[in-house]
């Protein structure tokens, strides 16, 4: 009897070391796949379900796609989640939920081997991180300089190459990045190439580590998603980030972002979707919104900077009249410089969005102010100007047959009578400058009228400069306006021409002795 009963349990000892043994290496064979098949063997194995969970890009791998949300919250919160296994695996958590059959000893091994797994593909992926991170800022410079045909097949050379040899190298899974190698990047269904880009510029302090956390947190997360493929560079000290795609942004890489900036402190700008060959209008549009974001506000769009709020309530044929009137000597090219320039608020920061020197954007400047009889320098034309870059185009309502340019009419100078003279453009005037007192009035008018240069301004108000400062903090809290906003300053300048009852002149600035002043 002892025998047999010694003999029994050497074969239950067997066959539970060979047990083992298979279920390491499915996890293995899988492992060497990707990472999504890594979790799929593992839910497949205890009968039940599996999800890495990442804190920043939420479900990286999900089997099956319904129990994602489960398994973020089940790693968010574990105690309500008790029959739920959990390791920590790769930066993230990896959380089995087995079938009740499941023996717990079994669930137990295929969970940390799965995470053991786990940890040496994300090593070996971040043993090549440096070299990727090289290769995708390349891929954007490529794409700056408008060789895109290039940058996709490229892409697509990688795509194929990861494909054959997953079995040979995961690190190439892990390369330009998984969410090129699991799908080609430039093919998405039906074998329609990438046709639209959506740009990211980041700024601030924390960029380097930033930059880690969004790549590790974009990359995996759009290994599901084949018709799009997100390409990450530092350039010049920015974070750049640039998701190809076929024209229609689900917003997931946008979200990302969203949360990577809040916890990093960055101020972003985004432009987009856009053709892939106007690459540099997007990445010039972005660094353009950038300027409009602040702390409470730390991603912008490059359509909501401007003067929009203003723009739909003009009268829309002859505002597109004059508009295309007054911008018809200028070529596309020269209208997106002067639209970067406005924006950006200064020719250095235009130059830096663009990719220009300042000295090339200045002497450009200086010859677009000849093609437009204008001087460019003057306050009141620039907010005219960026009125006109911002009219309706032709298929916008706009498309009426313009008469031939008459001498001395449609100037920049001056716009058309009536245009500004509406019940609604009167309306949005005091909504937004009304209640102002007559001495924060005419500080903001002045300051205005020398490009937000407070030393100038102060010495034409007579006035210290700290307490121009301080009225000029008055001014934005009372508007509730980011005056640090170059178009945020255009629209105000406008505003206060249209509301003013008398010249907003210094020298009626209300004093009581000295360079004091008083209330009236």
């Amino acid at each position: 009897m002892s025998t047999t009963g010694t003999t029994d349990r050497e074969a239950a000892g067997s066959w539970g070391a060979r047990d083992g043994r298979e279920t390491a290496g499915r996890l293995l064979r899988a492992a060497t796949r990707s990472g999504a098949h890594l979790v799929a063997e593992a839910a497949a194995l205890v009968q039940g379900w599996a999800v890495l969970a990442d804190p920043i890009a939420g479900a990286v791998y999900s089997t099956p796609a319904s129990a994602a949300a489960d398994g973020v919250h089940a790693a968010a919160a574990p105690q309500e989640h008790p029959y739920c296994v959990q390791l920590p695996a790769a930066g993230a958590v990896l959380v089995l939920a087995p079938a009740p059959t499941t023996p717990t000893e079994h669930t137990g091994h295929v969970a940390a081997t799965t995470a053991a797994l786990l940890e040496v593909r994300g090593q070996r992926a971040a043993e090549l991180r440096g070299e990727q991170m090289r290769l995708h800022t390349t891929l954007i410079r490529l794409l700056l300089a408008g060789h895109t045909s290039v940058v996709t097949e490229t892409l697509g050379r990688n795509t194929t190459t990861a494909t054959e040899t997953l079995g040979r190298d995961t690190a190439v899974a892990e390369g330009l990045g998984r969410d090129t190698a699991t799908a080609p990047a430039t093919e998405g269904p039906g074998g329609n190439r990438l046709t639209h880009v959506t740009v990211y510029r980041l700024t601030g302090a924390d960029i380097p580590a930033a930059h880690q956390v969004l790549w590790r947190a974009v990359r995996p997360s759009l290994d599901p998603y084949a018709g799009a493929c997100t390409l990450l560079g530092r350039l010049d000290g920015e974070l750049v980030v640039a998701e190809l795609h076929h024209g229609g942004d689900d917003g997931r890489v946008l979200r990302l972002v969203s949360r990577v900036s809040e916890r990093h402190r960055l101020l972003a700008g985004m432009a987009g979707p856009l053709p892939l060959a106007e690459m540099p209008t997007a990445h010039s549009g972005a660094a353009a919104a950038r300027h409009s974001a602040t702390p409470d506000r730390r991603i912008v769009p490059a359509d909501a900077v401007g003067t929009s709020r203003l723009a739909p309530l003009l009268p829309t044929v002859p505002y597109a009249r004059w508009a295309e009137s007054v911008l018809r000597p200028l070529a596309p090219a020269h209208r997106h410089l002067l639209l970067v320039w406005l924006r950006t608020g200064s020719k250095p920061r235009a130059a830096a969005a663009l990719g220009l020197s300042a000295g090339t954007v200045r002497a450009r400047i200086r010859e677009l102010a000849r093609l437009l009889g204008a001087d460019l320098e003057d306050a009141t034309v620039q907010a005219h100007l960026l009125l006109a870059l911002r009219a309706p185009g032709p298929d916008d309502g706009g498309n009426a047959p313009l008469p031939p340019r008459a001498p001395g009419t449609d100037r920049l100078a001056a716009l058309p009578d009536g245009l500004l003279d509406g019940e609604a453009v009167r309306s949005w005037a005091y909504g937004l400058v009304g209640g102002l007192e007559p001495h924060l009035r005419i500080a903001l008018a002045c300051w205005l009228r020398h490009h937000a240069r407070t030393a100038p301004a102060a010495a034409e108000l007579h006035v210290h400069r700290t307490t121009l400062t301080s009225w000029l903090g008055r001014c934005a809290e009372h508007l509730a306006q980011n005056l640090a906003d170059a178009t945020v300053r255009a629209e105000l300048h406008l505003a206060l021409r249209a509301t003013r009852n008398g010249p907003d002149d210094p020298a009626a600035l209300p004093r009581r002795g000295g360079r004091t002043y008083r209330r009236l």
